[in-house]
């Protein structure tokens, strides 16, 4: 098992920064990748970005240029780095675990990213 607990989110104005973090515990010797999705109200839940265990990294079009993913091995953390926040970037943003063989998820509580404009 893998518990992951995020924390960095809140209010910010429109053009303003804001910085993710994301801990993991647990088994994660198996995981092969982490990331963040996020979810609008009346949204589906969408992947935000996500970097894995060679440190290769994938963005949301929506996002690329603004926003970056990186991670503290040693402290078995994941950060995600917001710049240029827009409103659309308002939404509940959780953390997410994988490995593959199996395939297993895991989640974050998540955490709520408003921006105002």
């Amino acid at each position: 098992q893998v518990q992951l607990v995020e924390s960095g989110g809140g209010l910010v104005q429109a053009g303003g920064s804001l910085r993710l973090s994301c801990v993991a515990s647990g088994s994660i010797f198996r995981l092969n990748g982490m990331g963040w999705y996020r979810q609008a109200p009346g949204k589906q839940r969408e992947l935000v970005a996500i970097i894995t265990k060679g440190g290769n990294t994938n963005y949301a079009d929506s996002v690329k240029g603004r926003f970056t993913i990186s991670r503290d091995g040693a402290a078995n953390r994941v950060y995600l780095q917001m710049n240029s926040l827009k409103s659309e970037d308002t939404a509940f943003y959780s953390c997410n675990a994988y490995t593959f063989g199996p395939l297993n998820e895991y989640w974050g509580q998540g955490t709520q990213v408003t921006v105002s404009s």
